[in-house]
C-alpha cells in the first residue's frame, strides 16, 4: 500500500495521542495500521496500547482458572481453529510455511507474537497495565486512569478489549443452586475432560465451545446430555442431544421443554457465550448499559445491550458524536476476524484523520435500513431480537463489508485527504474456502487421524500464498470426491472461531 506524497510536520508538543485498550488481535491490528499512516511517520500521532496481561495475544493467550473471577481467556487445551489459516490470517502477514491448515491455539498465539515483532509493535505496548476508567473531558479528549494510578490524556480512543471475559448465563431455574454446590460452571473455566465432573454431564449451548466440549468429553468416556435449542431427542453414542432445558432439579434430574427428564446428571457446563462489556466506561453519558429503544428515531445516546453496541456508524463509530474520536473494533460475529480487524482499523485511522469523511446522514440511513431488514427477516421489531442479530453477519455480508471499508478508507482516491492509499479486495478463493470450511476441516481431521497431514503441507507456503490456495483446492476436491470426512470432532462447527 502506497502512502500519498504528503509532508506533515509534527512535534512532540503538537502531536495527538491515541490510546488503544487491549493488545489482542484487534489492538495489534489497530496499532499496526496506525504505524502505517503518514501521521505516525511524521510524529503527528503517538499511539500506545495498554494490555492488562504480561504478553500480547488476547483470547489466544492461555489463562489459568481461579476462583476469584472469570479467567482472562476461555481457551481450552484442545482448541484448534475451524477456519483454514490462509483465510484466517491478517492480510499483511501469512502463517509460516508448513503450518497445519487448521492449527492449534498455541500456533495462533505464536503467530500473533510474530505479527507484533514483524511490525515493531512492542515499543508501543505497555504490558501489565489495565485501563481502570475512561472519562471524557470538557474539551472532548479522553482521560484514562491506569492500574498504576497514573492518569493520561488522549485525543483518540480505540476500544479493543475483546468480548470473552464476562460469561453469559441463561435464566434457568435451578442453575444458581447447582453452581452454589459446585455442580455447574460456565465453559469459560473448562480446560480439558476429566472424571471430576462425574460420568453424566449436561452441556448447554451449541456454539463452537459447546460442540467441542461435548465431543471431547464423549471421547473420554463420559455420557453427554447436549442441550441444543430447537433440537429434538437424538442419541449418538455417548452423546444424547436434547432440546432446551427448563429446570435443573436438586436431585440431579434435568427437565427439558418436551417434558422428558434425564436422571443422575452429575454436572452442568453452561456454554452460552459472553456479554459485551466495557467496565472501564462507567459514565452513562459515554455509553449506557441498557437495551436501546426501538427506532425510529435513532437515539443520540450510545447503548450497550450486552449483545450489541448501538447506534454505531459502520459498526465502529458512535453515531451521535460530532467529533468521531472513539472507535470500537471487533464487535462483529460470524466473521473472519483478523483481516476484518485490519480493515476496521484502516477505516478508523481514516476517520480520525478526516472527520468529515464520515457522513452521519448516510450512516443513519444505513442503520435504519439494517434495522428494517432485520425486523423483516426476524418477523419482529423486538429490540432484544434485533440486538442479538445486529452484529451477526450472514453469508458473504462480511466480505462486502470489508471491501466497503477499504474503499471508504482509500486516501489515494480522495482529493486533499491525508492517510493510507490503496485497498485490499477480498478474493474469490477466500470466499470459496470460507464457504467450504466445514468440509475442509473434516478432511483435515481425517488426514491427522491417518497420519498424513504433515505430508500434505510439506514445503507448502515457501513459494508464496498461491501454494496455500492450490493446497486448499486439492483438499476440497479430494474431500468432495470421497467420504473420508464424514465423521469428525468438528462435524457441526458452522461458526468461525471468533466466538469461543
Amino acid at each position: 500500500m502506497e502512502l500519498p506524497d504528503v509532508q506533515l510536520e509534527g512535534t512532540q508538543d503538537s502531536s495527538k495521542r491515541i490510546c488503544i485498550i487491549g493488545a489482542g488481535p484487534a489492538g495489534l491490528a489497530a496499532l499496526k495500521i496506525i504505524l502505517d499512516t503518514p501521521q505516525y511517520q511524521s510524529g503527528a500521532w503517538v499511539p500506545i496500547a495498554y494490555e492488562a496481561r504480561d504478553q500480547v495475544g488476547g483470547v489466544w493467550l492461555p489463562a489459568a482458572t481461579t476462583a476469584e473471577g472469570p479467567p482472562f481467556s476461555p481457551l481450552y487445551d484442545s482448541l484448534t481453529t475451524n477456519l483454514p489459516h490462509p483465510v484466517m490470517a491478517y492480510k499483511s502477514l501469512s502463517f509460516p510455511p508448513e503450518t497445519a491448515v487448521f492449527p492449534p491455539a498455541h500456533v495462533v498465539e505464536t503467530y500473533l507474537k510474530s505479527y507484533t515483532q514483524k511490525f515493531s509493535l512492542s515499543p508501543h505496548i505497555q504490558l501489565n497495565t489495565s485501563v481502570e476508567t475512561v472519562e471524557r473531558s470538557n474539551d472532548g479528549r479522553w482521560k484514562v486512569k491506569l492500574s498504576s494510578n497514573e492518569v493520561e490524556e488522549f485525543d483518540f480512543l480505540i476500544v479493543c478489549n475483546g468480548h470473552y471475559r464476562v460469561p453469559r448465563y441463561p435464566e434457568l431455574p435451578g442453575l444458581e443452586s447447582w453452581m452454589a454446590t459446585n455442580h455447574a460452571m460456565h465453559s469459560a473455566w473448562y480446560r480439558r475432560p476429566t472424571h471430576e465432573y462425574g460420568d453424566k454431564v449436561l452441556i448447554i449451548g451449541a456454539g463452537p465451545s459447546g460442540l467441542d466440549i461435548s465431543s471431547e468429553m464423549a471421547e473420554y468416556g463420559v455420557i453427554i446430555i447436549h442441550s441444543i435449542r430447537g433440537h429434538g431427542s437424538q442419541d449418538l453414542g455417548n452423546i444424547k442431544r436434547r432440546g432446551s432445558v427448563i429446570q435443573l432439579k436438586d436431585n440431579g434430574e434435568v427437565l427439558f421443554e418436551d417434558g422428558t427428564v434425564e436422571e443422575g446428571v452429575s454436572f452442568c457446563i453452561v456454554a452460552t457465550g459472553y456479554e459485551t462489556a466495557f467496565p472501564f466506561l462507567p459514565d452513562p453519558d459515554i455509553i449506557r448499559n441498557a437495551l436501546p429503544p426501538s427506532i425510529p428515531p435513532i437515539p443520540e445516546a450510545l447503548y450497550n445491550s450486552t449483545f450489541h453496541v448501538f447506534p454505531l456508524a459502520k459498526h465502529i463509530f458512535p453515531l451521535g458524536y460530532k467529533n468521531p474520536n472513539i472507535a470500537f473494533l471487533g464487535l462483529l460475529v460470524r466473521v473472519v476476524p483478523f483481516p476484518l480487524l485490519e480493515a476496521q482499523a484502516r477505516a478508523t485511522v481514516h476517520v480520525f484523520a478526516n472527520p468529515s469523511a464520515l457522513d452521519s446522514t448516510r450512516e443513519a440511513v444505513d442503520i435504519m435500513s439494517r434495522y428494517s431488514d432485520l425486523s423483516f427477516e426476524l418477523g419482529s421489531e423486538d429490540p432484544l431480537l434485533i440486538a442479538h442479530a445486529w452484529h451477526r453477519f450472514v453469508e458473504h455480508e462480511q466480505f462486502d463489508y470489508r471491501d466497503q471499508l477499504y474503499e471508504f478508507a482509500d486516501a489515494s482516491t480522495q482529493q486533499g485527504t491525508i492517510g493510507i492509499g490503496g485497498r485490499i479486495v477480498v478474493p474469490d478463493w477466500e470466499k470459496k474456502m470460507y464457504d467450504a470450511k466445514i468440509v475442509l476441516r473434516k478432511f483435515w481431521v481425517h488426514l491427522e487421524k491417518e497420519g498424513s497431514a504433515d505430508e500434505w503441507v510439506r514445503d507448502v507456503g515457501k513459494g508464496g500464498m498461491h501454494e496455500w490456495i492450490e493446497l486448499l483446492e486439492r483438499m476440497l476436491s479430494k474431500a468432495e470426491s470421497s467420504d473420508s470426512g464424514e465423521s469428525s470432532k468438528g462435524e457441526s462447527l458452522d461458526e468461525d472461531r471468533s466466538k469461543l
